[in-house]
């Protein structure tokens, strides 16, 4: 029996996720619904993150030196296909780009290598107060190994 990792795995691209469409994904069409994608694309922005060593507890609980957070400052999408119930696409994102305090990623839905859904989101690292904070050594050196 063949087990897939839950977070995921790092690849050359960046990440992959495994994401399985059920019926509460889908719309009165059978077709899922849109802003599923957005929840797909957090998950696997957050799964990325916690496989190279910073998950969001961890963040919050000043794994940096002090509480930290990510938060969506702007997300776009691109519609290109649809999936329905069963289908198992693969969330990809990868980061195009680390500056300051954002970070921007691109991220797609692929089912059968066939892109879906393509995005790009930018997050950016904020203290407890909410106010921006520049993206850590520590955290910059992770994503670039």
């Amino acid at each position: 029996m063949m087990m897939t990792v839950v977070s995921g795995i790092l690849t050359e691209y960046g990440h992959e996720l495994p994401v399985r469409v059920y019926f509460e994904d889908t719309d009165f069409t059978g077709i899922v619904y849109h802003a599923r994608y957005v929840q797909f694309f957090e998950r696997g922005r957050s799964d990325f993150l916690r496989l190279k060593g910073f998950n969001h507890i961890a963040l919050e609980e000043g794994q940096l030196g002090e509480p930290l957070f990510f938060v969506v400052k702007n997300l776009a999408l691109d519609f290109h296909g649809s999936a329905k119930i069963d289908d198992l696409l693969t969330i990809q994102t990868k980061i195009e780009e680390m500056r300051g305090a954002r970070l921007i990623m691109a991220q797609k839905a692929l089912l059968a290598g066939e892109k879906l859904v393509s995005g790009r989101v930018t997050v950016v690292l904020v203290d407890g107060r909410g106010k921006p904070k520049r993206l850590p050594q520590k955290l910059l050196h992770s994503f670039l190994t």
